[in-house]
Formats: structure tokens, sequence, C-alpha cells
């Protein structure tokens, strides 16, 4: 099992700190979630089913009906590498650890292209290229006109764009889904999560977006009921809900650009709507700095990046701030 973010118990126990104090700011979810409403029996007593309104919201917030619910983005990263044919994947790494690892276990071979442009990974002529935009942890992001030209291109040689856009949706303009799986870009695959934006990881709703043919073979290999029927009506609530999301695309704005002049005097930062990744070889000692006084942060072994989350309200905020002016490296 591949390490990541969220792991606050295993933290609370290594630095003996309890759980109830921590502040987590290691996962880059919305610390403000969708706000889920009482739900009604039904969905707890009968088997989950299609034509439940899930897949007409989900085409309409998307702007895109080719698409397959999936239990959180991680069910169709995990078989996707399955339905295709074993070839070579260029990944612009740094990236989400769990999709090269998929690739990997499915027999593939990756070539990890550190910190690349999509014209340097069609350079390398592989079937498939795989990326996150934004990227995550680097919070880079490809230009709209160059993913979509990279589709094109990989279209004329056979190959297969695989996009990672979970950390999209406070920007829907600069989205590929659109395209996914149409006339247009058939080989195109796009991943997205209620887990990050809406704020609700733990309800295990994802979509992928692809081509008809695709998702057909996808939803067959996952099989029938792969998201509970209360998630499934959380999803189709929140992803109605224009009023809200457009609320939060405001406040996550200020917000990441307010946590970006937090960190700003530490190093290089760049930032998403949902967090900041600073650049700085002192991020193993601020980590560590942090976690003595509860507050979690996602340090990547391999590369010198610190991913802080949002603080959720003023109290969070005032203490990252204080936590961050004690810290003097020598």
């Amino acid at each position: 099992m591949l390490e990541h973010g969220g792991r606050l118990r295993a933290a609370a126990a290594h630095y003996d700190i309890p759980l109830d104090r921590w502040l987590d700011l290691s996962t880059g979810i919305n610390p403000e979630a969708w706000p889920v409403p009482a739900l009604p029996t039904s969905v707890w007593q009968r088997l989950p089913e299609a034509g439940d309104g899930l897949e007409s919201a989900a085409a309409a917030y998307y702007g895109n009906s080719n698409l397959l619910p999936v239990a959180g983005s991680q069910a169709g990263i995990q078989c996707l590498p399955s339905l295709l044919p074993k070839a070579a994947v260029a990944c612009i790494a740094p990236i989400y650890a769990e999709h090269p690892h998929a690739w990997q276990q499915a027999g593939h071979k990756i070539r990890f292209l550190q910190n690349a442009t999509l014209p340097r990974a069609l350079a390398a002529i592989t079937p498939y290229i795989l990326l996150c935009n934004p990227n995550n942890p680097t919070a880079d992001r490809h230009p709209y006109e160059a993913v979509i030209d990279a589709a094109r291109q990989l279209k004329k040689r056979g190959g297969w764009l695989i996009v990672d856009e979970a950390f999209i949706d406070a920007t829907p303009e600069l989205s590929l889904t659109p395209l996914a799986g149409t006339d247009e870009a058939p080989n195109l695959v796009v991943f997205r999560s209620l887990g990050k934006f809406f704020g609700l990881a733990g309800a295990r709703v994802g979509f992928v977006f692809a081509a008809p043919e695709l998702l057909h073979r996808m939803q067959e290999a996952m099989g029938p009921w792969t998201i509970p029927g209360p998630s499934r009506e959380v999803a189709r609530l929140a992803l109605l809900d224009t009023a809200w999301q457009n609320a939060t695309r405001s406040r996550l704005e200020a917000e990441a650009t307010r946590l970006q002049g937090l960190l700003s005097q530490l190093g290089e930062v760049k930032a998403t709507s949902l967090f900041a990744t600073l650049n700085s070889a002192r991020v193993g000692e601020l980590h560590e700095h942090l976690a003595r006084r509860a507050i979690l942060t996602r340090r990547f072994d391999q590369h010198p990046l610190l991913r802080f989350g949002l603080p959720g309200n003023a109290a969070e905020w005032q203490r990252l701030s204080d936590a961050l002016n004690e810290w003097n490296p020598a």
C-alpha cells in the first residue's frame, strides 16, 4: 500500500499527541464540505441502481454524458491500465503515486519524465501519456491548448491521453472533461472526484470520462453496485447545488491566495485552489517542526516538497501562522 495524506491516527501515535488536538492539512480536501442533509430511508434499504438521477446530474455538471460513476476516482485509476494493451507510458512526474503504481501493476512500463512539458512527453513517442492537471503534488498546470493538442497528436498515432483533474473544479473553464470520449477526442480519458472540491472524500464517489466502449468494459470489470445508495444520493444533490458551487469557488480562490502568501517567505510556492506546495531544501525539518505542534502536512520523500491544505477557520489559520513564525531554521 502506498502512503497518502490523511494518516492522522498514525501521526497521533507516532508523536504521542491525542487525535483531537491535530490540525490536518495533509490531504488537499475542502475543509468546508458540501453540507450533507438527512437522507431518505429508501437509499439505505434498496440496492443502488442507475436511473436515480446521479448520471444526469453529473452529465450536466461536467458537460459530458460519456461517464461512469466509480467508487472514488481511485477505483478507475486502478482499473483502467488492465483494460488497455501493455505498452510504455510517459508519466509527467512527480505525480499522484497511485497512477504509475496501477500501470506498473498491470504490466506496463513507466517512463518517468521529471517536471516535463507536454511537448517533451510527446517526444517520448509512447502510446500513453499520463498527467495530473493541476498537478498533485507540485500544483503545476499544463496549458489548456497544450493538453488538447497532445490529445490530437496522440490520436493520430493511435495513442491515449489520461488526465486526472481531481483539483480542477474551482476553474471548470480549464477542464478537458467535456471532450473526453467524444468524436473530437475519443482517446482522452479524464478522472474526476467529489472528494476534493466538494469535501466528500468519505462518500467515495468519482467519475471516469472516456469513450463509451471503454467505459462499458470498465463497468463490466468492476461489477454491480460499486457505489452505495447513500453516496449516490449525496453526490447527486451536491452536483445540482450550483449556488454552493459558485460561492465555494470564490471562497477557495481567496483562501488559496492567502495560503500561498503565508508560505511565500519560506521558499518557492505554487498553489491550486485547495493546496499550496512549498519547494525547499528544508521541508523535512519544517514538516517535523509542524508535526510536533500537531499540524500535519504532506511530505514527499523523493522530492523537496511539502504540501499544505487549507485551514478551515480563523483559529486554524492563526495556529498555522503562529507555528510558521516560530520556525527559525539555523
